[in-house]
């Protein structure tokens, strides 16, 4: 393969520059959702607990870094595979990653106990995913440029 075809090659044995602004996207998403999970459980006191079934459960920081990183590493294995079969795969999987976003923002609409703990749930996805979206989004190698006519 000839040395610079896309940014995503290894290049003298350095970590290739999409690996790490991927592995920076979805550990940004995490530690974004963390911060505001800090802010509004433990320091503002807003109880952010969810309905299971017939259970109530408590949201922690296990689950919230936990969520965060599942839905990273899932976005970024979605865009591997488009960039292997796309043509426009940063297009294609920005549309789907907002359609899943806002989705996404379901759960806890329906699932949270009081309003405080659903505004902040709901915040919890959308920050995860305002980081991930351009993150991983914007990492994808750019088709060739159109020959000038």
């Amino acid at each position: 393969m000839s040395s610079g075809t896309t940014p995503t090659r290894a290049v003298s044995g350095r970590v290739r520059p999409a690996v790490t602004r991927r592995a920076l996207a979805v550990a940004g998403a995490a530690a974004a959702a963390l911060a505001l999970w800090a802010l509004a459980g433990p320091v503002a006191g807003i109880d952010l607990t969810v309905r299971t079934g017939g259970a109530v459960q408590v949201v922690g920081p296990g689950a919230v870094a936990a969520a965060s990183l599942v839905a990273g590493l899932a976005g970024w294995a979605l865009l591997a595979v488009l960039e292997r079969f796309l043509k426009r795969p940063g297009r294609t999987w920005t549309i789907i990653a907002v359609i899943v976003a806002a989705l996404s923002v379901l759960g806890p609409l329906g699932g949270a106990v009081g309003t405080p703990g659903m505004m902040t749930l709901a915040g919890l996805h959308l920050i995860v995913a305002v980081v991930l979206i351009p993150g991983l989004g914007r990492s994808t190698r750019m088709p060739p440029p159109a020959a000038a006519v």
